[in-house]
């Protein structure tokens, strides 16, 4: 467990890692996609990567939901079915994903995400500048509670692309701009890590020092991804936010059919 303050080099490199992965998730999603293979070269078994990550994550999720609640960019009581319909799933997932397989998951995902590129690089709603909430009915509250649960089942039992699965859902199912489904992406991703990583420490699969190296520089990544997406707008964020998307389909991709 101490092994990581003998090699300095080790402790630099999670550090870094962390900050961008901070940035990238606040603005865009996909740090996971950075932070996990860090935790595995470190020589991390693939289920305490998975722990150690969710330790990580909440410093950074935590960090720009906060930022994003500040500017009034996120309503908790309006999204209040999402989140326990997330927390729920999140705790789930988490416990199926130490009793099953996920191989075949991590095949279809690349598929997946890319079409999520694709849907955001053609949508109107991901670049129009309207901050307006949609309307609340019946309907709302059914959408809110089946994605939560289904995008926080898969943030427990697999986590890459967790973030981007909720910006798009959400330019798709309440036609906000691609703003307000960041602030809200992240809120409900804080929720699901924090389950999912309380899970896991009941299980014994985090390595809490490893997780605090990485998830301490995740904190100012995160502050600043967030006030940059704040600043700058939708503009700032859509390129950055199909970027992502596409590199993650891509490594996705070579990982699970290739490598």
């Amino acid at each position: 467990m101490i092994e990581i303050f003998n090699d300095p080099y080790l402790l630099l490199l999670l550090s870094l890692i962390g900050f961008i992965a901070g940035f990238i998730d606040a603005v865009a999603g996909g740090g996971g996609l950075l932070t996990v293979p860090a935790l595995l070269t470190t020589g991390l078994p693939p289920h305490l990567t998975l722990g150690t990550n969710k330790l990580a994550a909440c410093f950074g999720s935590f960090t720009s939901s906060i930022t994003f609640y500040r500017k009034k960019l996120f309503d908790p009581l309006f999204w209040l079915y999402s989140a326990i319909a997330t927390a729920v799933g999140a705790a789930i997932g988490t416990i199926a994903v130490n009793l099953m397989s996920s191989a075949m998951l991590n095949k279809v995902l690349p598929i997946i995400i890319l079409l999520c590129a694709v849907y955001t690089l053609f949508t109107k709603s991901a670049v129009t500048e309207c901050c307006d909430l949609p309307a609340k009915n019946s309907s709302l509250t059914i959408k809110q509670k089946i994605q939560g649960f289904v995008l926080g089942f898969y943030d427990g039992i697999a986590g890459p692309g967790t973030g981007t699965f909720w910006v798009v859902s959400n330019l798709a199912l309440y036609k906000m701009n691609i703003l307000l489904s960041s602030a809200m992406a992240k809120s409900m991703n804080f929720i699901s890590n924090f389950v999912s990583l309380i899970v896991f420490l009941y299980l014994g699969q985090v390595n809490i020092i490893y997780g605090l190296a990485m998830g301490l520089f995740m904190i100012v990544g995160s502050w600043l991804g967030a006030h940059s997406a704040i600043r700058y707008g939708s503009k700032f964020i859509r390129p950055i936010f199909i970027t992502v998307v596409v590199i993650m389909a891509l490594k996705l991709a070579y990982s699970a059919w290739i490598a």
